[in-house]
């Protein structure tokens, strides 16, 4: 939940700088760094203004010397507050793609070639925020939770990196606008059918209370059909036994968008995202057929499953067809 100042901060974030997505890396100059007291430098400030009152009235020296002394300490951390990002350089931005609806971790790549000490940083894209302190001339790498929504690009927008150091008495912030999109996958379909039939020859098999061949026995669990329970196996031990069937599989899998006429267009991106995920647990070499591009596969591994993710997340929704799916 954002406060009303925050709300106003984000409005008025539009006539800051930058105002447009920039190339990454980028150094925070004095121009892109604002500084404003905080909600405790203006109790402080109130507190100061009533002290150079109550000395000037009284005409007490100590009392008026001392307040002159804490006002210049205060302004003093405003320059030390602005100085705790001018400088800063954001490196790069990175992040694994995640299905849908999932987290983004964002990996945030901060440096610094001057000699100070950078403490109590805030980072924040959106509702998500995050802490870090950059030590003298070592880089540091920050993780930044972002929510996700919809598979594609994802444009990060502005993020702030704000401190109140070292005093907490005046606000810091800048903005950087990275113009670096982040893919997010399809998120896979819940409770997907099992992998459709391969091509070729077999040459596994899985356990399936379908399959033709007996594969082994094992003890009686709840639910388990009576068809599949072994009478006299289990009269021989005295406990009740059931057959495990095996199915053989195919070399190769084929996955293609035609066999999906009947759904939707995102139920269809869901239910191949599912079957991706799916080959890749079972160890499966799989081809994904998708409409107008080049088939993909057959392979296995990390690299195929995100060349495929990608492929099914960067679909166009109102070009494709419902009707025949060619």
């Amino acid at each position: 939940m954002t406060t009303p100042r925050e709300r106003l901060a984000t409005r008025f974030a539009l006539l800051a700088r930058p105002r447009a997505a920039e190339a990454l890396p980028v150094k925070l100059d004095r121009r892109r760094v604002y500084v404003l007291p905080s909600r405790f430098g203006l109790f402080f400030g109130a507190l100061l203004f009533a002290m150079l009152l109550g000395a000037l009235n009284y005409n007490n020296n100590p009392a008026l010397m001392l307040a002159l002394l804490l006002g210049a300490t205060a302004l003093a951390s405003l320059i030390a507050a602005h100085l705790q990002l001018s400088g800063l350089r954001i490196d790069a931005i990175s992040a694994e793609p995640v299905a849908a609806g999932n987290p983004l971790q964002l990996h945030i790549a901060l440096s610094a070639s001057d000699a100070r000490n950078r403490r109590g940083l805030q980072l924040r894209c959106g509702e998500k925020r995050t802490s870090a302190t950059l030590p003298v001339g070592e880089p540091t790498a920050v993780t930044l939770s972002v929510d996700t929504q919809r598979r594609g690009w994802l444009e990060l927008g502005r993020i702030r990196i704000s401190t109140t150091q070292p005093l907490g008495l005046a606000l810091a912030w800048a903005w950087v606008w990275p113009d670096q999109p982040m893919l997010i996958y399809p998120a896979p379909e819940t409770q997907g059918p099992p992998l459709p039939l391969g091509d070729g020859s077999a040459s596994h098999s899985r356990l399936n209370p379908a399959g033709d061949d007996v594969h082994h026995l094992r003890s009686y669990r709840a639910g388990d059909p009576r068809r599949a329970i072994a009478w006299k196996p289990s009269a021989r031990r005295d406990s009740l036994m059931v057959r495990e069937y095996e199915q053989p599989l195919a070399v190769e899998v084929s996955l293609d968008w035609r066999t999906l006429a009947p759904l939707a267009v995102e139920q269809r991106i869901s239910r191949l995202a599912h079957w991706v995920d799916l080959a890749e647990r079972e160890g499966r070499r799989y081809r994904l057929h998708l409409p107008g591009q080049p088939v993909l596969g057959p392979g296995q591994g990390a690299a195929h499953r995100h060349l495929c993710l990608r492929a099914l997340s960067l679909l166009p929704q109102a070009e494709l067809p419902h009707g025949n799916g060619r």
